[in-house]
């Protein structure tokens, strides 16, 4: 079973209605600029080998892969059908609101390497989806979860509008800990000073990642 950290009050967001009205209109943008793209991109490059076979977890109509390397297979999950539809890294999807099931189906360790970018920050009941990819993803398999300060703040839970960057890593690593994950690694990209809004700032969007693995 799941061991919850998060309280009620944690887990709650200001925007209660169905994430699946939310979601329903697909949004073809780049929700994170160009730097971070970049980074997120040369991450997988050097850590994802080829021929692994990748879960996208919460996924959009881009995987952010490096495009020279082939790998065995590309599962995509999303919450909106055209943008899955539209990324071409992916051999196959299917459409799932985490936030009402965190069952995933998929068959025990079947997944070398899952990826969530910009997707933690949305989730009500992380525990659970933590403790079901240690299900999922093969022994020595890796989680990557990449984030930078934006999201839709409406949908996001008080556990993540209210922290700042360093607590949201830690946060995020509190919770993949609780589930059995182990080797918790970080990588900071910070080119900006926390706590302004920098709506005309030139400054790159700061690049966060926590990566563990399935001992």
């Amino acid at each position: 079973m799941p061991i919850r950290i998060l309280t009620g009050l944690q887990r709650s967001k200001d925007d209660k209605a169905d994430d699946a009205f939310f979601y329903s209109q697909p949004r073809f943008v780049h929700h994170l600029d160009n730097h971070f793209r970049q980074r997120l991109t040369q991450v997988y490059r050097e850590l994802i080998p080829s021929k692994s076979v990748i879960l996208d977890l919460m996924s959009s109509w881009v995987s952010h892969l490096p495009e020279e390397v082939e790998y065995q297979r590309v599962i995509g999950h999303g919450m909106n059908l055209l943008e899955l539809q539209k990324n071409n890294r992916l051999d196959s999807f299917w459409i799932q609101n985490l936030n009402v099931n965190t069952k995933l189906p998929l068959d025990s360790e079947s997944i070398d390497v899952c990826l969530m970018v910009a997707a933690w920050q949305y989730l009500e009941y992380p525990e659970d989806l933590a403790f079901e990819l240690m299900k999922v993803i093969r022994s020595g398999g890796k989680l990557i979860v990449s984030f930078s300060n934006r999201a839709f703040w409406s949908k996001a839970p008080l556990i993540w509008k209210n922290s700042t960057d360093n607590q949201r890593i830690q946060y995020i690593s509190s919770v993949l800990t609780a589930q059995g994950w182990t080797d918790i690694q970080t990588i900071v990209y910070n080119d900006y000073k926390e706590g302004g809004f920098n709506f005309f700032s030139s400054n790159k969007d700061p690049f966060f990642a926590v990566i563990a693995t399935k001992a």
